[in-house]
């Protein structure tokens, strides 16, 4: 027996039934539960808002358009700022800062009350210098493990921010053709009753209605557990609400060859500047053997080895970083012929879905056909809008891998 619809189309629809199931259960159970002055009070309400969330808690139909439109907007760089301001793990990293600036003011006072004339051994060097120098470099690394943190904290806003505004995207296009499978079941219902379709029509056309409201429910989960994920991020209320812009915007990336964009993260990234101080305090060592002790002793020759180790660190790092930005130059490069590939690829399903109602209306088509042709639109409806969230994350990431 051969099924009018895709595997993916069929699993869908099965969850259709469920949702219908679940939703007409609660429905009765609500109903039970209202008193006739209760129903009274909220008939005008249920007339102009007839959402499945007001079906299910009559409760919240007069405070839903009020939360909406207190609803705080949130743009990209508000939700960064926010995140700066409130995230819990930059906070524990910026406390981590202070404590070891409170340990460097320490070690400082402690060294100041040892003579420089009464260094006389190396021990002696060591326990005045080096620890001084280790304190200075644990006091710098710590803000600029801050750094670091920030730019993760950054980097992980945007990327929740838009995954956010994909979700929402999502749903507009799960409505969107919600509408279309609702104006294909009144298509196919006017040719029934004029005698040119016939029953089996309107099943599909209403089994396409189904899963379209299946696909639409799943999408309003998506949002809700998103603009969740963003506010825990955040570090604010789970359940505040944000009004996002409704266009899905393909950012401008960063304009720079990659050359450019090496050189540049070799100047910026903080790792770097780590390698580069654990090689300062290992040439203090060897400059303290030298002066106090000898540099063909044991310890002599470990801390020139250990030179020699931070410098192959330095190059390793600067490879690492390269590469790094190499594979986000050409991600970034993909991503974007991918936005122009998909969006030719949505533009030529949208016209085959009108060429083929067209010729639905005109008896030239048959309703699994106009069917087919609307699932292939979503499809690809989908896969642009994806397309483009994935370009916006390219250049996020892009600039995370420069320093930025």
């Amino acid at each position: 027996m051969n099924f009018p619809y895709s595997p993916k189309k069929w699993l869908t629809i099965s969850l259709a039934a469920i949702v219908a199931t679940s939703i007409g259960a609660g429905a009765m159970a609500q109903s039970s539960n209202d008193g006739t002055a209760s129903q009274t009070t909220n008939q005008t309400q249920t007339q102009t808002q007839t959402t499945p969330s007001n079906q299910t808690d009559k409760a919240d139909t007069t405070t839903q358009p009020t939360a909406q439109d207190a609803a705080e907007e949130l743009t990209l760089e508000k939700a960064v700022e926010q995140a700066l301001k409130t995230n819990p793990k930059l906070q524990q990293a910026r406390l981590d800062e202070k404590n070891a600036s409170v340990n460097a003011e320490l070690t400082y006072d402690t060294v100041a009350e040892i003579p420089s004339e009464f260094v006389r051994s190396l021990d002696a060097a060591k326990q005045k210098y080096v620890s001084s120098a280790q304190a200075k470099m644990t006091e710098k690394l710590n803000k600029l493990a801050v750094q670091t943190t920030e730019n993760q904290i950054k980097l992980g806003a945007q990327q929740l921010y838009y995954a956010l505004l994909h979700a929402q995207a999502d749903l507009e296009l799960k409505k969107q053709s919600l509408e279309r499978a609702q104006t294909q079941l009144k298509v196919a219902k006017a040719h029934f009753d004029v005698g040119t379709k016939a029953k089996t029509d309107i099943l599909q056309a209403e089994m396409g209605v189904a899963g379209a409201q299946a696909a639409l429910a799943a999408a309003e989960n998506n949002v809700e557990i998103a603009r969740m994920k963003l506010n825990e991020f955040l570090g604010v209320d789970l359940n505040k609400k944000w009004k996002l812009s409704n266009d899905n915007k393909q950012v401008a990336a960063p304009s720079m060859t990659l050359q450019q964009a090496q050189e540049k993260a070799l100047q910026q990234r903080i790792e770097i500047t780590q390698k580069q101080e654990e090689l300062n305090l290992a040439e203090l060592n060897v400059k303290l053997i030298e002066e106090y002790s000898a540099l063909s002793t044991y310890p002599g020759k470990i801390a020139r080895n250990n030179v020699e180790k931070a410098k192959l660190a330095i190059e390793e790092q600067k490879r690492t970083i390269s590469r790094e930005v190499a594979e986000a130059y050409y991600s970034l490069n993909a991503a974007k012929l991918g936005i122009e590939f998909k969006k030719k690829a949505k533009e030529a399903a949208a016209e085959s879905y009108r060429l083929t109602s067209l010729r639905y209306e005109n008896g030239l088509a048959t309703t699994l056909e106009v069917i087919q042709a609307e699932e292939a639109l979503a499809d690809q409806e989908n896969q642009y809008e994806q397309a483009v969230r994935d370009y916006n994350l390219a250049v996020v990431n892009f600039e995370t891998a420069t320093g930025k």
